[in-house]
């Protein structure tokens, strides 16, 4: 069985699915190399305008596999446990970077659980939904820290300060009610509603031409950390230029005008 399975659910729409049902879609060492595989043949593929991530059955992931995750077989053999663990960390910690660094926007469609890695994988995405069966638990401190993957960097800056440093140091789990309302997440659904409403998602950003929305994502993530207003309206007047010159953007504009809705050629 695939620890990933991929399809097509609409056009331009790739969905990735954690496929470990049975394990509630803990993530063994083979899930992290396929996840980041995935992630890395979508990079390049200008059929694919948007990710969709969710697991499959009742949980969208429940962390690291502690019972049946395998052995990472890019860590050497006879290492020390120190140098193992910065091995096994340093590839862990490329799958945020990479949903982040993606042209493609990335919504997350948070089912069931969601403990540990699961987490910080929903926060990496660019935008989450959670069914109303979400369940996020900070797992962490079961390996001895209640952070890891870059939780302690996305959280806060999704939720604020206070509320982070709550999760980070209490591991108190938030149902997905309060998921939406603190800005965990955009937004909770139906669960019978949670596929639908991630395609029409999808469908929103596909209005846009894809490399003004693969410019908008890189600026809004880069201009999170900007030094200034001054240095964050630079990125922006450069993406623009870029965008502008393109013949995808000439034609959304022209649909515009038109009231119709736009043709891209990747142009």
């Amino acid at each position: 069985m695939d620890d990933i399975l991929r399809d097509m659910p609409a056009p331009g729409v790739c969905r990735l699915t954690l496929n470990r049902p049975d394990a509630l879609n803990a993530l063994a060492y083979s899930t992290y190399e396929a996840l980041i595989s995935q992630l890395e043949a979508v990079r390049f593929d200008p059929t694919i305008q948007v990710v969709i991530l969710t697991g499959a059955g009742r949980a969208f992931c429940a962390g690291h596999d502690l019972r049946s995750g395998g052995s990472p077989s890019w860590v050497a053999e006879g290492q020390g446990k120190a140098q193992a663990s910065r091995a096994i960390l340093a590839k862990l910690g490329n799958i945020p970077l990479l949903m982040r660094s993606l042209p493609q926007p990335v919504i997350a469609a948070v089912n069931g659980v969601t403990a540990g890695a699961g987490y910080s994988l929903a926060l990496a995405a660019d935008i989450a939904i959670a069914a109303r069966s979400a369940r996020f638990v900070n797992a962490f401190h079961n390996a001895g820290t209640g952070h890891e993957l870059g939780l302690s960097y996305l959280l806060p800056r999704a939720i604020g300060a206070q509320r982070a440093a709550e999760l980070l140091l209490t591991g108190r789990p938030v149902p997905a009610e309060e998921a939406a309302a603190i800005g965990l997440v955009l937004r909770m659904v139906e669960d019978d509603r949670l596929a639908d409403e991630a395609l029409a998602l999808a469908a929103a950003i596909q209005a846009n031409s894809p490399i003004g929305i693969a410019l908008t994502k890189q600026t809004l993530w880069l201009n999170a950390d900007a030094g200034s207003l001054q240095a964050a309206i630079e990125l922006e007047n450069r993406a623009i230029f870029i965008s502008q010159s393109t013949e995808d953007t000439a034609e959304k504009r022209k649909a515009f005008f038109e009231k119709r809705a736009p043709v891209f050629v990747g142009r």
